[in-house]
This record gives C-alpha cells, sequence and structure tokens, in this order.
C-alpha cells in the first residue's frame, strides 16, 4: 500500500467533494472512510485511476450518510444524483483547502490539526501522538474545527496566504515527536502549496524549512543534548538540502518582492554558507535583521538581532540592544547570559543562565541552560 500516494490525493478528493456541495465536514467524514477502504481494497485490486476511484466511493458514501440522516434530507436536491464513475477531474483545490483549513475563526492549534488531517491526511490517531494528547481530545478539536468552517465551505473565495503560511510555519516547529515526523511533514505540505501558488513568500517558507531542516541532525548529541549552532559538526548538515533551498531562496528574491520568511531564509542561508562558526558573516546577517525588523516589528527579531549585533560590532554592543528590549521577552535572560559571558563578565553570566533555565519552555533548553551555568561556575571556582 502506497500511504505516500494516499496522503497527496486526500486533498483533492476532499476538494472534489466541496465542489459538488458537500459541507467540509461531512466531506472530510466520507474521505477518511475512502481512505480506510483503499487501505483494504488496494493491496489485492490496485485501481487504474487511484483518485478516481477515492472520489467515487467518498462521494457515494458521503450520498449514504446524508440519506440516512433525516435532518439532512432536504440537502438531496442540492446533492443530486451520484455522477457517473469515471477519471477525476484534473482540477486542482488543495490551495483553496489550505485557506479553508488557516480559517481566522479556528484557533491556531485547531487550524494546525484540520490542515494536518484535511490537507495531510495523517489520521486523528497519528495527529494526538505528535502532539502528545490522548486521541479522545484531538478527535473532539478537529470536529470542532470542521464544524467551524463547514458554513464557509465554498471554493471560490480567495484566502489569505499569510495566514496558510503561518500555520505551516507552526506545523514545522512542531519538530518530531510521537510517529509523525511534523518537520517533513511541513516541508511536504508546503511543497505541495508551492506547486500550486507562483508566490515568493511560498518559496521562502519552504527555502527557510529546508536551510533549518538541514542541519537537524547535528541539532542533539547522542545523549539527546541540545548542540549550539556554533559548535555544531557541519559535516553533518545536508549539503542537498541547504543547495536546494538557497536556489529556491535566490530565485525568490530575485522577484523583488520580499517577506519575512524570504528573510529568514538569507539568515539561515547565511549560517549554512560559513564553512566555520568563526567565518560568519555576521555584518550581513545583522542587515538581514534590520529587514527583518521593518518587515514585522516582531521583538523577538530585535532580540536575536542583539545576538547577531554582539557578534558583529562585539558583546557591548549586542549588550547595549538588549537593554532597549523588553526583559520578560522569552530568552531574554538567554541571551543576556551569553552576551556577557563573551564579554568577560562569567559571574554574572553563570547566575543568568541559571536564571534562565528555570524560564526554559522544555527539558532538554532547560539541561542546556543548567550546563552551562553549572561550567561557567566550574571553572571560576577552580
Amino acid at each position: 500500500m502506497d500511504e505516500a500516494l494516499l496522503r497527496s490525493l486526500t486533498p483533492s478528493v476532499l476538494a472534489v467533494l466541496v465542489r459538488r456541495g458537500a459541507d467540509f465536514a461531512a466531506a472530510e467524514d466520507a474521505v477518511q472512510d475512502a481512505l480506510l477502504e483503499a487501505i483494504r481494497v488496494w493491496p489485492a485490486d490496485p485501481p487504474r485511476d487511484p483518485k478516481g476511484w477515492l472520489v467515487t466511493v467518498a462521494w457515494r458514501r458521503f450520498l449514504d450518510a446524508t440519506r440516512a440522516d433525516a435532518a439532512r434530507r432536504r440537502r438531496e436536491d442540492l446533492t443530486g444524483e451520484e455522477p457517473a464513475p469515471g477519471p477525476a477531474p484534473s482540477a486542482d483545490d488543495t490551495l483553496q483547502l489550505y485557506f479553508l483549513c488557516a480559517h481566522p475563526s479556528l484557533t491556531p492549534s485547531s487550524a494546525v490539526a484540520l490542515t494536518l488531517r484535511a490537507v495531510g491526511g495523517l489520521t486523528t490517531r497519528q495527529i494526538a501522538r505528535a502532539y502528545l494528547v490522548p486521541e479522545a481530545t484531538m478527535a473532539q478539536r478537529i470536529s470542532r474545527a470542521k464544524r467551524t468552517v463547514s458554513g464557509c465551505g465554498r471554493l471560490d473565495r480567495p484566502g489569505d496566504v499569510a495566514t496558510v503560511l503561518r500555520v505551516l510555519y507552526l506545523v514545522f516547529n512542531e519538530g518530531y515527536s510521537g510517529d509523525v515526523d511534523l518537520a517533513a511533514e511541513a516541508i511536504r505540505l508546503t511543497r505541495q502549496l508551492a506547486a500550486a501558488i507562483d508566490h515568493p513568500e511560498v518559496a521562502g517558507l519552504l527555502a527557510l524549512m529546508l536551510l533549518h531542516h538541514a542541519r537537524r541532525a547535528a541539532r542533539t548529541a547522542p545523549d539527546g543534548s541540545l548542540v549550539p549552532l556554533a559548535v555544531q559538526d557541519r559535516g553533518r548538515w545536508d549539503t542537498a538540502s541547504i543547495a536546494e533551498g538557497v536556489e529556491i531562496l535566490q530565485a525568490a528574491l530575485a522577484r523583488d518582492r520580499l517577506g519575512e520568511f524570504q528573510a529568514q531564509a538569507a539568515i539561515a542561508a547565511l549560517h549554512a554558507d560559513a564553512p566555520a562558526a568563526g567565518e560568519t558573516d555576521w555584518v550581513q546577517i545583522v542587515e538581514w535583521y534590520d529587514e527583518l525588523a521593518r518587515l514585522t516589528d516582531n521583538p523577538v527579531v530585535r532580540l536575536n538581532r542583539a545576538v547577531a549585533v554582539g557578534e558583529a560590532d562585539g558583546p557591548r554592543a549586542g549588550l547595549a540592544e538588549l537593554a532597549a528590549l523588553d526583559d520578560s521577552l522569552p530568552r531574554y535572560t538567554a541571551v543576556a547570559a551569553y552576551l556577557h559571558e563573551r564579554d568577560g563578565d562569567l559571574e554574572t553570566a553563570a547566575r543568568l543562565y541559571a536564571e534562565a533555565a528555570h524560564q526554559a519552555p522544555d527539558l532538554a533548553e532547560r539541561d542546556h541552560l543548567t550546563r552551562q551555568a553549572a561550567r561557567l561556575n566550574s571553572g571560576r571556582h577552580r
């Protein structure tokens, strides 16, 4: 059974049902039933036209469910007669499904879950395992999201590309947990989106994902501890992904429609381009952070810019930039610790690393910061 084929066909089959008049929630349930039937039937009897087979079976399941529900009998005028089996329409409505799943009335977590289910073709169980929540909890979340978008299920309305990209970026940042590699899934979905829409920011996000994902193998030590970028084994970086990401980014930048994901990708590309940490072009990175700050006015961007300034112009320059920011920002204390260490104030750095460890959002980062504090305290007391 080709699971990748099934998952790639899911959004277009769902779109056909919605296009024919099914509401989103009922259509999505019918498509899931068809996928389960395909898993049962295809190994022994593979169809000539997989998409057409799925459309036919899903449409029949939708009609059966509609006719079985007395409260939905009025919809039979809309659904009409069952279309004759045959090749599925070639129109690709995947892009509109992205927009529907990124509906502004959904919470970010619900938008992500619905995108993974409806566009990504993942099961509720897979999504629940990826987010480390009970399957029943995830089923309720997805069900509520489907009900929300069912009232606005038309596929002929323009959508907000920026919202779709933020949802995909949220998926990517979940990384890996359970039995689903969400970073790889986000890259797959973003490739799919890039094939459906010619937009430089879509290309920028794909490039950013590829460049970050290329460093994945070097980010953790064998014991699971975090390895900072500066000391990663660059020989473990995926050079093919880096080359692809840079090529995609260069084509996007050449269109002169700069957006935040292109700017982030440019920063990632400069890190990837350096043969060693000491050869990183920090001056250019600061310039790209200036562009990114202009585009987003995001305080986290300014926090990261302070680190870059500290590398380009010295730690005291970085500390001066940091002093202008709100000290309640996530990772502010960790950045302050790093810059104080670079400036030679090891006592202050050790204290701040310990404080940052208490504020860390996850165990891996907490352990890393705790080790940094212990390293400096050990060195001072020798």
